[in-house]
């Protein structure tokens, strides 16, 4: 990774630069059976259509809030590094009622109509499918989001000392998620390049956003993302490590 990296949009960036082909997240949900796999060119194309949904189509600006009501899923990784993109502040969690956009998952819909901004709904549905009868009140992102551009570029550079995340009452500026990312990293287990954790943390707390997804962008490696990793059984969970050739784990 370059060491001039300062958000978590230039790790991503970084990334796609050195190699783009290589697997970055790799989601279960052990609910559904779902699994999904997403080279660094594939979450980046995500990310990008992503931020230039937030900019162009939402009017989101540097310093806005997006409040996440969404839990650890690969399409809440594209978000996190939309809204680092764009300059605005992912707030996990956060009170929709103080957001200017809210990004909703199904269950957490009645929540999100306290957001007096815009509102989208994510189905979380298998291929990134949309919902059957989109939420009232709601754009659904599936539907939203094929159509925007391949690449973004913000309208003003996003400074690395704003505020950028925000999870469990602590707010983080770009830079620190990037340096906090870096420093933790070893104790995680991820030592550079082909680290592979399988984290199946949730992703409300800082602990759970760094192996999910900040751990293995800043080091070079990749993350298998775990939902509803409970419903595995301990020989089913050795045979996905050993398969998914997972070096470390955060569970």
């Amino acid at each position: 990774m370059n060491a001039t990296d300062r958000t978590p949009a230039d790790l991503l960036a970084s990334a796609l630069a050195a190699d783009p082909g290589r697997p970055l997240v790799t989601f279960y949900d052990d609910a559904t059976g779902e699994r999904v796999e997403l080279s660094v060119a594939t979450f980046a194309n995500w990310v990008a259509k992503t931020s230039n949904l937030l900019q162009d189509e939402l009017s989101a600006e540097p310093g806005d809030r997006v409040a996440l009501l969404l839990p650890a899923h690969w399409q809440t990784a594209v978000w996190l590094l939309a809204c680092a993109s764009v300059g605005v502040v992912a707030d996990m969690a956060g009170d929709p009622a103080a957001a200017d956009v809210v990004v909703s998952g199904p269950d957490t819909l009645d929540a999100a109509r306290a957001c007096s901004g815009a509102r989208i709904a994510l189905a979380l549905r298998p291929l990134g499918g949309r919902f059957p009868q989109p939420p009232e009140g709601f754009a659904d992102y599936a539907v939203e989001v094929p159509g925007q551009g391949d690449r973004f570029v913000p309208y003003a550079p996003v400074d690395p000392e704003e505020p950028a995340l925000i999870v469990a009452g602590r707010e983080f500026t770009g830079a620190e998620v990037v340096e906090r990312a870096r420093a933790q990293a070893s104790a995680l287990g991820l030592t550079g390049p082909g680290s592979r954790i399988l984290s199946g943390l949730p992703y409300d707390t800082w602990e759970g956003l760094n192996a999910g997804l900040y751990g293995p962008l800043a080091t070079g490696g990749s993350v298998v993302l775990c939902r509803n990793l409970d419903r595995l059984d301990a020989t089913a969970l050795d045979k996905r490590i050993e398969a998914e050739r997972v070096t470390a784990t955060a569970r």
